[in-house]
């Protein structure tokens, strides 16, 4: 039997997972999570052998779906974890994979492709998304054209609003640090400016 927690902030997707698990036999929800906090709480108390993860929890979470996934593989004997979300970006499924996701899945995805990736991601599988798995590969045939995983999150940041200063206090670096970082995003885009670097990420899909 492979027991799943659910983790997502919205009732009716929960329901509708909920339903759709319930009709396999050997599959069994065990809990549901709305928060990143009750995710990594249900995964700890409740020993699932998977977490179907969202990657947002609404405005008022400080904690994302990717966060929390980390806190999760870093359990003893920890569950594995199949991102179920709407956000394709590329700095989106990195940073789940970084976390530890051992499978994304975007939640337009046919019910027999969910089914498939919660066995495969239970039994320790690589489960990815083709969309998903198409975009990894092209990342890994240009990897002199992709931003690294911190270079992504000191962009997401600027994008936010923030002055380098304090992306610099948000990641517990120096602004030194920011600065470089921005240069080698500056170079990989073909860029000069924080703004301009923000919108070709976008256009690209590596930023929402």
């Amino acid at each position: 039997m492979i027991r799943v927690v659910i983790a997502d902030d919205h009732p009716v997707v929960r329901a509708g997972l909920r339903a759709l698990l319930g009709l396999e036999p050997d599959i069994e929800v065990a809990a549901e999570a709305s928060t990143a906090e009750e995710a990594v709480q249900a995964a700890a108390t409740e020993r699932p052998d998977l977490v179907l993860m969202d990657l947002q929890f609404g405005a008022r979470e400080n904690e994302s779906g990717a966060s929390a996934t980390r806190r999760i593989r870093g359990l003893p004997d920890p569950p594995h974890v199949l991102v179920v979300t709407n956000y394709d970006s590329e700095g989106d499924i990195l940073g789940a994979v970084e976390a530890g996701a051992s499978g994304y899945l975007l939640k337009d995805a046919p019910p027999h492709e969910l089914l498939a990736a919660v066995r495969a991601a239970a039994s320790g599988a690589s489960a990815l998304a083709p969309p998903i798995a198409s975009r990894l590969m092209d990342r890994l045939r240009t990897p002199q054209q992709s931003l690294s995983p911190r270079e992504i999150e000191v962009l997401e940041l600027v994008a936010s609003g923030l002055s380098n200063t304090d992306v610099a206090a948000a990641l517990f670096v120096t602004e030194t640090t920011v600065k470089s970082h921005l240069a080698h995003v500056f170079t990989k885009l073909g860029t000069t400016s924080r703004t301009a670097a923000v919108s070709e990420a976008r256009a690209r899909g590596i930023l929402r």
